[in-house]
């Protein structure tokens, strides 16, 4: 099958993925009975050694991104936990890879950092507590932005030096209390603070699950909200130049710009392709302008917007195409974006973030 053929159908990554996760398995098989053993041994340097430095070279050939965690469950089995540490467009590969695991006695395999109980969630970070002891929070209300989920964690003993590290405990605690899932999924927000400055009641961290629960409900109203026909909307181009004088040229659909239910698409994947340009005042020659497009045809051949993907527009200029898509979920576009990146290799350096922005802020600098 070539590649470049069939640059908008993800048949020929799914199956190869598959055979990757078969590999692997088989690979796991194999090694299963001397892991456990490592495992159930608890020798450090055995461990590293001969088992997660073995488990991660192979995982590196399923996918780039592929974490893990590995220890005794309790006393009869062994946990591996694999885990995209907190990339979303790598979920789905650590899903799929569980999903297709064997029934090995004695071995449980979890996709993603599960969810723990509060009083089993304590975790020890710069010399700092983070735990049902320590913390507590509250909900920051936006007016403008009524859905959004914007969390403040106080820390009884926080201080604005440690900034940096009071959030990476936070974040490291709401990993092991949410789980890995709910934490990157229904959270918009963090931020971390003193009592003094909290701007509300505070509510004890126990309470955080209940809360988060009861507010994604009221949010699943969205999930029926589909725009379709995008087409037919109308679009505007805007013309600008980077600080060097080269020209930015950007098409966008202003009709979904000036959309009042932006957040029932609340996943931004930004595609960043970057050309050659450099006779052409930082704009694509004719022959990578045609493969540029044919990137976004694929994109949008495979991401329809009546499935709940909406290609918002394009910037291209200063040797970069950037396109924006808002997407209701994130698991298929990873997919796509995946095969197309795999296609084009030898063509573009492709670039991708994926992150949630209810309200397309990530967009404000088009004026909309």
């Amino acid at each position: 099958m070539s590649f470049k053929k069939n640059l908008g159908n993800t048949e020929y990554l799914m199956q190869n993925n598959k055979n990757s996760y078969a590999e692997f398995w088989q690979w796991f098989q194999e090694h299963q009975h001397e892991f456990y053993q490592i495992l159930n041994a608890r020798n450090q340097d055995k461990i590293q050694e001969d088992f997660f430095d073995k488990l991660w070279a192979e995982l590196v050939n399923v996918h780039d991104g592929i974490f893990f965690l590995a220890g005794m469950a309790d006393e009869h089995t062994a946990e591996l936990i694999l885990t995209p540490d907190g990339v979303i467009r790598n979920i789905i590969f650590v899903e799929e890879l569980i999903a297709t695991a064997p029934k090995i006695s004695g071995w449980k395999f979890t996709a993603l950092k599960p969810a723990s109980e509060i009083h089993q969630t304590c975790i020890g970070m710069h010399d700092h507590e983070f735990s049902q002891d320590t913390l507590s929070f509250y909900l920051k209300d936006h007016p403008e932005y009524p859905d959004e989920i914007d969390l403040f964690v106080v820390h009884d003993e926080y201080n604005e030096a440690q900034k940096s590290e009071f959030l990476q405990g936070v974040y490291i605690f709401l990993d092991n209390y949410l789980g890995e899932y709910d934490s990157v999924t229904k959270l918009d927000q963090v931020s971390v603070q003193s009592k003094q400055d909290a701007e509300k009641e505070l509510m004890p961290i126990a309470n955080l699950k209940k809360i988060l629960t009861l507010k994604n409900s009221e949010i699943s109203r969205l999930d029926k909200v589909i725009r379709s026909n995008t087409d037919e909307d109308e679009y505007i181009s805007l013309e600008g130049e980077t600080n060097d004088g080269l020209p930015l040229i950007a098409i966008l659909n202003s009709t979904l710009l000036e959309w009042d239910k932006k957040a029932s698409h609340p996943w931004m994947m930004i595609i960043e392709i970057r050309y050659g340009g450099e006779n052409f005042n930082g704009m694509p020659p004719s022959n990578q302008y045609e493969l540029l497009e044919s990137v976004e045809q694929a994109l949008v051949a495979e991401l329809k917007d009546v499935d709940g993907y909406l290609n918002i527009g394009r910037e291209t200029g200063n040797h970069l195409r950037t396109i924006y898509l808002a997407c209701k979920d994130f698991r298929k576009p990873s997919k796509v974006i995946d095969q197309i990146i795999q296609n084009h290799k030898d063509n573009f350096e492709i670039e991708v973030s994926f992150f949630k922005d209810k309200y397309w802020r990530c967009l404000s600098k088009f004026g909309r």
